[in-house]
């Protein structure tokens, strides 16, 4: 996956979890914000290691 594909994943994780968190479904918004927050800490650690 490229830097571009990972950065947009984050992207669309982030949008979804603020969807959901508007729209009352706390849950599922944690949960969509946690995946975006590990996904972009193993994206950043990956860019700085190599």
């Amino acid at each position: 996956m490229t830097d571009l594909q990972k950065d947009i994943l984050v992207g669309l994780l982030f949008i979804t979890g603020l969807y959901g968190f508007i729209s009352g479904a706390f849950i599922v918004s944690a949960t969509v914000f946690a995946a975006s927050a590990i996904i972009s800490n193993i994206h950043l650690s990956g860019r700085l290691q190599g």
